[in-house]
């Protein structure tokens, strides 16, 4: 049973719909087992919640309580005025803003100075497809790895 049939049962058992409606409502309970299953569904729970519904008395009435809410939304949409910062922190700000990004630019320029500008500390080489070398120059070594052929017997003795 789709959505909208089930919200017409809904509607036919709080008699909510029109003549032509509530016939092919009657209809369909006559023919489909699930609508009347929904059906008798529906009515036990309206049946099981009759009595538990508190109403609220408000104590002005309905359309003093909603001007009330409209007064104080229109209230809060007005824009207010953003507050005006002191003189004295409109000073500081005018003097702390420059002098932030001078340290910001002294602090790059002492740290570019002062950083390791040696180069990399080593270096990878591949010439040859069966040798590559390794340069480390801060340890001043040198690694030159060899790879022979499969060709090679040497390669062959190992299979």
């Amino acid at each position: 049973m789709d959505y909208d049939a089930q919200l017409k049962l809904q509607s036919y058992l709080d008699g909510e719909l029109p003549e032509p409606e509530a016939r092919e409502v009657a209809n369909l309970l006559a023919q489909d087992r699930e609508a009347v299953a929904l059906f008798a569904e529906l009515r036990n729970t309206r049946q099981a919640f009759v009595g538990l519904e508190v109403g609220v008395a408000l104590p002005e009435s309905r359309e003093f309580f909603w001007s009330k809410i409209e007064r104080e939304i229109e209230r809060q949409e007005q824009a207010e005025p953003a507050p005006r910062s002191s003189p004295m922190f409109a000073a500081w700000r005018r003097f702390l803003m420059p002098a932030g990004a001078v340290a910001a630019l002294a602090m790059a320029a002492l740290i570019g100075l002062f950083s390791d500008s040696q180069g990399p500390t080593h270096q990878m080489a591949v010439a040859d497809p069966s040798a590559f070398t390794y340069h480390d120059f801060s340890a001043g070594t040198t690694l030159v790895w060899l790879s022979y052929p499969a060709e090679n017997e040497f390669a062959d003795n190992f299979e």
